[in-house]
């Protein structure tokens, strides 16, 4: 295979990843604030959230076998139909049990679809450009997320335009992979969770893993809820959705470096309390402004978004470079458990106390984060590992693209084990 043909491949996957994120962040954006508008409860949109949330994890365990049985592309254009078919569903079947159960499957759809992508884009990437590779796909993600957010402003919440749009989406993206010739990829790691060895591995990072899913989770599902029930414009909510996003985007990497020259355990540590001090401001302010309210957002996601690669950096340095791929991939089983309990616990404390109260409950969560670190600082002081792994941003997608980093990781050679 010629470089040129891997470069223009690689496009082409990216392309493909970047449609399906515009369909799916619109989609995540746009539910929730349809659901408000058919007085939907704010306890019962949480729990399509965790639907949602849920799906993905049965996705990432049947995905392998289901890819393995009829092929990458096979595989890619059946669960993308399929998903595109349950999106046009949701405007013609409005009630509650039945978009309980269409948001579960639409995440067992979309975990299969981004698995196929993501296992595709490692197999056509070289070791000398997984680096470079790994940070364009989330750029693209990113942009793709952040326009698709964008996109909710485009026709009205209580028609169908919009599920519409979403549909489009998702199909486009299946031409792209489906008509550029490639060999199949080599088979997509099974996703295995082994929490006693993670815990083992490392305490606060398997639980920090976990508790960002939670706050991460009710954040996506009930940040739109956030902004209806302040008051605030469609295009006013998804440029907050959209800023907070943006700000993940930013501060990724300055604080990933920061954290490699020190333990990951102060590093991580003051940046879930400043994220929990932003998240009490964005619940207390309520007459600032549109302005302040997306510089809070914008820092509120610049702080809490790093948190999840910060924990998943930190497990892996103990772990043998040999075992990357099934220790990011349980950890993102573990973030992925969190993130499906997070909107049902988060949602009853809205629906009581007030709009405000999510970003209480992010707080919450992250001050007993904190307190978890305090204390394994005093049990566990450990010295500064020479030889960790380089810091890089994790994304929250499936097991596949962790494979794109295993490469490097494994230059590196055996990491000592964290205490």
């Amino acid at each position: 295979m010629t470089p040129q043909f891997t470069a223009r491949t690689v496009a082409v996957i990216l392309l493909s990843t970047a449609l399906i994120f515009v369909g799916n962040g619109m989609f995540q954006t746009m539910l929730p604030m349809r659901a408000e508008r058919e007085d939907f409860s704010t306890s019962l949109i949480g729990f399509l959230g965790s639907a949602y949330f849920a799906g993905f994890i049965v996705g990432c365990v049947i995905g392998p076998p289901l890819i393995r049985a009829v092929g990458h592309i096979r595989a890619y254009a059946g669960v993308v139909a399929v998903l595109a078919a349950l999106i046009l569903l949701f405007p013609v079947w409005v009630a509650a049990m039945p978009w309980l159960v269409l948001r579960f499957v639409t995440g067992i759809c979309l975990a299969i679809a981004v698995m196929v992508v993501e296992s595709w884009l490692n197999d056509q990437t070289t070791n000398e450009m997984r680096g470079r590779i790994l940070s364009v796909y989330i750029i693209v993600t990113n942009l793709g997320w952040i326009s698709g957010q964008l996109g909710v402003n485009l026709a009205d919440l209580l028609g169908a335009t919009l599920f519409i749009l979403v549909a489009i989406a998702v199909c486009l993206s299946v031409a792209p992979v489906a008509l550029t010739p490639t060999r199949e990829p080599e088979p997509v790691p099974r996703a295995g969770l082994d929490l006693r060895g993670l815990i083992a591995l490392s305490p606060v990072g398997t639980v920090g893993c976990f508790l960002v899913g939670m706050i991460e989770g009710a954040f996506w599902t009930l940040g739109p809820l956030f902004g209806q029930l302040r008051g605030f414009e469609v295009f006013e909510i998804t440029l907050l959705m959209g800023v907070f996003v943006l700000g993940g985007t930013l501060t990724q990497w300055p604080i990933g470096l920061l954290s490699d020259r020190y333990d990951r355990r102060l590093v991580i540590l003051p940046v879930a309390l400043a994220t929990a001090a932003s998240g009490i401001a964005l619940a207390v302010v309520e007459d600032a402004g549109l302005w302040a309210m997306l510089a809070l957002g914008l820092a509120h996601g610049g702080l809490m978004i790093p948190i999840y690669s910060l924990c998943v950096a930190h497990v892996n340095d103990g772990a043998a470079s040999d075992r990357f791929v099934q220790v990011s991939g349980g950890l993102l089983l573990v973030y992925s458990i969190g993130a499906a309990l997070g909107p049902v616990l988060a949602a009853p404390l809205m629906d009581r106390h007030g709009a405000g109260w999510l970003f209480v409950f992010i707080s919450i969560v992250l001050v007993c984060f904190s307190v978890v670190i305090l204390w394994r600082l005093g049990v566990a002081r450990r010295r500064i590992l020479p030889h960790r792994g380089r810091f890089a941003p994790a994304p929250r997608t499936t097991q596949s693209i962790y494979e794109l980093e295993s490469a490097l990781t494994s230059e590196e050679g055996e990491r000592p084990r964290a205490t």
